[in-house]
């Protein structure tokens, strides 16, 4: 099939999070897989920095954004079989990062718009027009009401993946004349309308054909007044189109025996790599250089949503324990000054690196015996499965993505991949904490045989992408 996807980042060539490690993994893993698969991306000063030598200039054309005539230059690059379309114009995306304009609405209005007409013009138009989150979740309302007079676009099937519903697109109902350049009926009918808002995803979640989250467990809990952002009702009301897909990782990249950013690599058949790597980041964090010490990884964003008000509201008991923290992350400005307060206070048990650094993240991800991963909810999370392939054991809260991708530890039978907890509280927090570090002293084989069951596990793309490929032959 040929399959067409819109998006607001993507790596390599621009990544602020999961949705970028999905739009770089996942298309060329359905090539792969024999279909015919493009990619549309905003062409940001980030990727004209590293890839502006690589890319072809296409041809030029005008777009109407309201009253106003935009340029859109288009730009074309084939990378590992998928092509990937630019949509280029410097004023809206020459900004130095990707997102937290005062006027992304009518960035991401210009590129949706530019998006659509631009199908017709390099004659790709798709069985399959997959959007992704607030930023392209306009498309499926625009396919079918705006441009409806296309012919060639009456075939197409429209899914929406939402990677986070928290952000929403909200805006004034004034943008649909000014911006979209469309009329009032669907809002004043109340098909666009949310809170007296015009809301972009709850465009997104009635016009699409199809809407899938990255996670059954996430996929159920937005329909629920709890997880749900206020959409809840919208996603119970379209219940039978919704769908949830875990993730993948892509296995090449992350992969201790190749990893280039490892000084050891290591296999599951030979771990002698994996304590070499435990000393040599201890040595590099400033901590004690002791093998038998249980080291704890963090790599995340410090914010409520991973849930670190309990972490630092229970850092005081975790830290009693004979254990080592080595904290990566930027965040809340409260969380930062709080660890960092606490690494002075136990310099011998807790390294804070307040940063983002690439490398080291590798390096916790492939030395630490235990990841914490806390979070207050996830759709689906990528940490944990990379953390797995390295043979470091998840702790982590049963939401989204993570009941879905860690198997608890049953001290019965031995099964599980990692440790998990199902009430958010501090209690429970450090109780799971204290299982996982009393089983790594007093049971060092069984810990070993978790570590063995967590690096079997297929969190490749490849596994993955066959549910999106029966969804779209399904479609």
């Amino acid at each position: 099939m040929k399959v067409l996807f819109v998006a607001a980042e993507g790596a390599p060539f621009s990544k602020t999070g999961g949705l970028g490690d999905v739009i770089g993994a996942l298309p060329k893993s359905l090539v792969k897989k024999g279909h015919e698969v493009g990619v549309i991306l905003p062409y940001y000063d980030m990727v004209d920095a590293k890839f502006g030598d690589k890319v072809e200039d296409c041809f030029s054309f005008e777009v109407q954004v309201g009253w106003r005539r935009q340029y859109v230059g288009v730009k074309r690059m084939v990378l590992e079989g998928v092509t990937f379309y630019f949509i280029d114009n410097q004023y809206y995306f020459f900004r130095g990062h990707v997102y937290g304009d005062f006027d992304d609405g009518e960035r991401f209005a210009f590129f949706q718009l530019a998006a659509i007409e631009l199908m017709e013009k390099v004659d790709f138009i798709p069985d399959v027009l997959h959007v992704h989150d607030y930023h392209t979740a306009m498309i499926p309302y625009l396919v079918k009401e705006k441009y409806h007079w296309i012919q060639a676009y009456h075939q197409m099937k429209l899914v929406l993946t939402i990677h986070n519903l928290e952000f929403q697109g909200q805006f004034d109902p004034g943008m649909l004349g000014d911006l979209f350049g469309v009329g009032s009926e669907r809002y004043d009918d109340g098909t666009l309308r949310f809170h007296d808002c015009l809301n972009w995803m709850k465009a997104g979640i009635l016009y699409a054909d199809r809407v899938t989250t990255v996670s059954p467990s996430y996929a159920y809990e937005i329909m629920t007044p709890e997880f749900g952002c206020g959409l809840d009702q919208i996603l119970r009301m379209e219940a039978g189109k919704v769908l949830g897909i875990v993730n993948g990782i892509d296995a090449d990249l992350y992969n201790p025996e190749t990893d280039s950013l490892l000084t050891y690599h290591f296999s599951k058949e030979d771990l002698t790599g994996k304590a070499l790597n435990k000393q040599a980041l201890q040595e590099r964090v400033g901590l004690p250089v002791r093998s038998e010490v249980p080291l704890v990884g963090i790599v995340s964003r410090l914010t409520r949503q991973k849930g670190f008000d309990l972490v630092v509201s229970e850092l005081h008991h975790l830290l009693q324990e004979d254990v080592q923290i080595v904290l990566l992350g930027t965040g809340d400005p409260a969380f930062e000054q709080a660890f960092a307060w606490f690494a002075q206070a136990y310099p011998e048990k807790l390294s804070a690196n307040i940063t983002f650094d690439v490398k080291l993240a590798q390096e916790i991800y492939a030395a630490c015996d235990l990841f914490l991963m806390p979070s207050r909810f996830e759709p689906c999370g990528l940490s944990q499965m990379m953390a797995m392939r390295y043979g470091t054991l998840p702790l982590v809260n049963e939401v989204g993505g993570l009941r879905d991708t860690v198997e608890a530890y049953n001290a019965f039978t031995g099964s599980g991949t990692g440790f998990s907890f199902n009430n958010f509280s501090g209690y429970w927090l450090t109780e799971t904490f204290k299982t996982a570090i009393s089983l790594y002293f007093l049971n060092p084989e069984k810990w070993q045989a978790l570590q063995m069951q967590a690096m079997e596990r297929d969190f490749s793309w490849d596994t993955a992408s066959q549910a999106y490929s029966d969804l779209y032959q399904s479609l």
